[in-house]
């Protein structure tokens, strides 16, 4: 650590008269970005000092070099090349630093001194715009979480992707009680960086879950705002037409979000925040509830194992051929709708495209090779676009014609609604045609990026530069004649200019009108009056056509960032046009129905197929299940069987068939009829938290807890083998006790698949109208199963557990001792797994209770000496039925 960084001001202003002005300029920009590393610009790099330049050395692999800051000392240093530093921002980026940007913002060559440099913004891990650091089919959000301060404990919630200029807000209320549904709202979203106000004590509970779960950066605020102050900063960013859907006199915890929001972004990113056109006040009603486990369990955007895209049910029905419209696709895989017209709606566009093939594979032929417009507009915007950027807007908006004139056909309301949103954009396109060369280079303020035709300046300074080139030659060739030197020739660089070099075997013929500029080994070089005076002309002309095409490029950026609002409107509807022909091509190549999308309460579902493991099988048929739930009379399911037959693959079809309807998708079934649910649940699995100290157990009665609290009549649970982690008591109570609840009317009375090995629970079909039993139907040929993963009314008659075992691999021997086992169980009710601890069971099972009648303390001595470890099922019966017996 330099000696500037005392915490004397008389030392620190001392030390900071003996560093150089470069250092000293560097160290003033350092002291207001102390939690960020400082990319300092010299020349061609960006350099680190100090503990950056450790730092950034270490988690580079950069080598660490010094450089003399006027200390009597070497300052740790270590550089990046200018012109490749995205690739070494995007790493540090990813493991959550801060990188302040500090640039030269004047002429090097026309400074006085030293060069003026500042910081013209700041990169985070939510705040990256450029094409190489992200994922084009993911959005790159930042977080906002503002809490109220007051008794009802409000949260405002903003999600912002600066690179798309997408912002999104919404309120949560009473959040001490709704925890989990704070995370499962920001799950949705998946942020890279997240701010939040003060320091919360209830809310920093969750900041370890937010890191591990989203490998996000955390930014606590410390600045406040008032109600009104907030709304003051909100209205100088927007005007009030579009906010939407915001109410500016109740959504104040909203409105707290985005106030510090912005004031973090301004501080960040300089400018260029127009690009955020509009903030969305979204309702969480308005959309399906799928908490982080049922995302995860249903394998909705990636696989659990392996964290993958193949596999998913996104991975199915993504065919989309834009960036656009694979970010909007993961939206609306992940927030389904539950208004039945909106459903409707998409349903009829995707029918019609479904039936229309010519129209669909013309819509799909005009999407391919469309750039993303939505992140190119915001390079526009924020100034960082360069030719190549411009060009490719241009490509995408030369297509937008045709597209909108193919939608000239189309008869869906939804197709017909695109067809009046697209702006075809001709003048801008014309423009940027015009005026950027057909392959511009990649710097902007080098020339050669203004098309010839376009300005007459830049072709006047053209000539004069290639009208020099042609003056140069005929000097050359003029100067040989007359010297009589045949090698002489004329040269240029950029520390000398234009020169005529002579070989050394010619100097006595070098005439005297020559100026001597530089001697080498083997020849000298001359200057005269009249290259230098063609010189100044050449090389004015080189640097104003520089400084002029700069100028106009310029302009005509400004003039295509005016039309952000027409450009981002024909995106969007090119993405939801993507969206719209990706889930018609799915549906006819996979063979899938339009299902029937109603208010009702029945999920009736014919020749159901699980949509990604039909797809994952090869040279085996899927085989395809019925489904029958509503809120009255097949209100629960419960289903049996072995396990590897195909219960939880059954459930999980259900669920992603409901889900795959509500989003406005066709079905992989022969027929269906999906009555709207507002939320699908799941309890699927075994897992821990041994990091929270929660046992599989624990985490299994906290997801059910969960899903009790928050389900409603109009929900869809997915149930498997709840109860399994505890003692087969227990877990049998437990299960008992929640299949009751969840087909109780007046308690919940919500469509459920429930999945379980406890038989016993079967017979809850004889005390309940509304409960069914299922089961996986098996094949026995002797001591071999074939499960034929079909679904059949009634319950399983085994649990074929050995013959499971059997097939996973387990050693001969311990499948034959299981047999044995399980044959004297079967027969005396009364075996205990080690011969030898075998106790006296019958004197602690025949409980002679007519012998103590009239005695409830001999009773009580008789129950505590029971042995319950030894216990088999059958026998806890007896016991329980002689002591029911005895009490009426």
């Amino acid at each position: 650590m330099p000696r500037l960084f005392v915490k004397n001001k008389r030392e620190r202003v001392n030390c900071m008269n003996e560093l150089s002005p470069m250092m000293q300029q560097y160290m003033r920009i350092k002291e207001q970005y102390k939690d960020a590393i400082l990319f300092f610009r010299l020349g061609d790099f960006y350099e680190m000092f100090y503990d950056d330049a450790k730092l950034v050395s270490s988690e580079l692999d950069l080598t660490l070099t010094g450089k003399d800051c006027g200390q009597n000392e070497r300052a740790p240093m270590c550089g990046i090349p200018y012109h490749s530093c995205d690739s070494y921002i995007a790493r540090l980026v990813s493991k959550g630093y801060k990188i302040a940007m500090c640039d030269q913002v004047e002429n090097p060559a026309q400074a006085k001194g030293v060069v003026k440099r500042e910081v013209v913004r700041v990169i985070t891990p939510g705040t990256i715009m450029e094409e190489c650091m992200l994922d084009e089919s993911q959005n790159n959000y930042i977080c906002s979480i503002h809490v109220s301060e007051k008794e009802n404990k409000n949260v405002g919630l903003t999600f912002c992707d600066i690179s798309t200029g997408e912002l999104k807000t919404t309120e949560i209320n009473n959040i001490e009680q709704n925890l989990n549904f704070l995370k499962n709202e920001i799950g949705k979203f998946y942020p890279k960086e997240i701010l939040f106000n003060g320091d919360l004590n209830f809310l920093s509970s969750i900041e370890n879950f937010l890191k591990e779960k989203f490998s996000c950066r955390i930014e606590k605020i410390d600045k406040i705002f008032s109600d009104n102050e907030a709304l003051d900063i909100l209205l100088s960013f927007f005007d009030k037409d579009n906010l939407i859907n915001l109410n500016l006199n109740e959504n104040f915890s909203a409105i707290n979000s985005m106030a510090m929001l912005f004031e973090y972004l301004k501080i960040t990113q300089k400018n260029g925040l127009e690009r955020i056109e509009k903030a969305i006040y979204y309702d969480n009603s308005e959309y399906m509830r799928l908490d982080l486990n049922t995302i995860r369990n249903l394998e909705i955007t990636e696989t659990m194992r392996k964290k993958s895209k193949k596999g998913s049910l996104l991975w199915v029905l993504d065919k989309t051929k834009t960036a656009m419209g694979k970010r909007m696709f993961r939206s609306w895989i992940e927030r389904p709708l539950i208004n039945v017209n909106r459903i409707k709606f998409r349903q009829d566009a995707v029918d019609e495209l479904y039936k229309d093939i010519i129209l669909r594979d013309a819509i799909e032929e005009c999407l391919v090779g469309i750039h993303d417009m939505e992140r190119i507009m915001t390079k526009i915007t924020y100034g960082s676009a360069n030719g190549r950027d411009l060009k490719s807007l241009s490509s995408a908006l030369s297509k937008l014609p045709k597209i909108k004139n193919i939608l000239q056909s189309a008869n869906s309301k939804y197709l017909i609604n695109l067809y009046n949103n697209i702006e075809t954009l001709e003048e801008t396109h014309e423009l940027i045609e015009n005026a950027i060369v057909d392959e511009p280079p990649f710097l902007i303020k080098e020339g050669g990026i203004i098309k010839p035709g376009y300005s007459e300046e830049v072709d006047n300074l053209h000539k004069d530069m290639n009208g020099g080139k042609i003056v140069v030659a005929e000097i050359e060739k003029r100067e040989r004649e007359s010297t009589g030197i045949p090698k002489l020739k004329i040269g240029y660089n950029r520390v000398f200019g234009y020169y005529i070099e002579v070989s050394n075997s010619f100097k006595n013929k070098v005439p005297q009108n020559y100026i001597r500029k530089q001697t080498l080994t083997n020849c000298e070089r001359f200057i005269t009056e009249e290259l230098k005076n063609l010189e100044s002309r050449i090389l004015y002309a080189r640097d104003r056509v520089q400084e002029v095409e700069y100028q106009i490029f310029e302009k005509v950026r400004l003039q295509v960032a005016k039309e952000l609002p027409k450009i981002v409107k024909s995106a969007n509807t090119i993405a939801k046009l993507d969206i719209i022909r990706s889930l018609a091509e799915v549906a006819f190549k996979n063979n899938y129905v339009k299902p029937e999308i109603n208010n009702g309460d029945k999920i009736l579902i014919k020749e159901g197929r699980h949509p990604v493991v039909e797809l994952l099988l090869k040279n085996v048929p899927f085989v395809p299940n019925n489904a029958n739930l509503d809120n009255s009379e097949n209100m629960v399911s419960i289903i049996t069987g072995p396990n590897m037959a195909g219960k939880s693959t059954y459930m999980r079809q259900t669920a992603i068939i409901v889900l795959m309807a509500q989003i406005g998708s066709f079905v992989p079934a022969d027929k269906a009829e999906i009555g709207v649910v507002d939320s699908i649940f799941t309890r699927i699995g075994a897992s821990d938290d041994l990091a929270s100290g929660q046992s599989t157990f624990m985490l299994e009665m906290n997801e059910v807890a969960d899903i009790l609290k928050n389900a409603t009549k109009k929900s869809l649970l997915i149930l498997d083998e709840i109860g399994r982690g505890t003692s087969t008591f227990d877990g049998m109570s437990i299960a008992k006790a929640v299949l009751e609840y969840v087909s109780d009317n007046k308690r919940l009375g919500a469509k459920t698949l429930f999945a379980t090995h406890y038989h016993e629970l079967t017979s809850m079909v004889d005390d309940f109208d509304n409960i069914k039993n299922y089961n996986i139907a098996v094949k026995k040929h002797g001591d071999d199963i074939t499960f034929l993963r079909r679904i059949v009314p009634g319950a399983a008659d085994d649990s074929y557990g050995i013959e499971v075992a059997k097939l996973s691999g387990i050693p001969d021997s311990i499948i034959s001792r299981a047999k044995t086992i399980l044959k004297e169980i079967e027969s005396d009710n009364r075996y205990v797994a080690y011969p030898e601890n075998r106790k006296n069971i019958d004197s602690n099972i025949q409980l002679k209770l007519s012998d103590s009648y009239g005695n409830e303390e001999k009773i009580i001595e008789k129950l505590k000496s029971i042995d319950v470890s030894v216990l088999t099922p059958i026998e806890a019966i007896n016991v329980l039925y002689e002591l029911v017996k005895y009490c009426n």
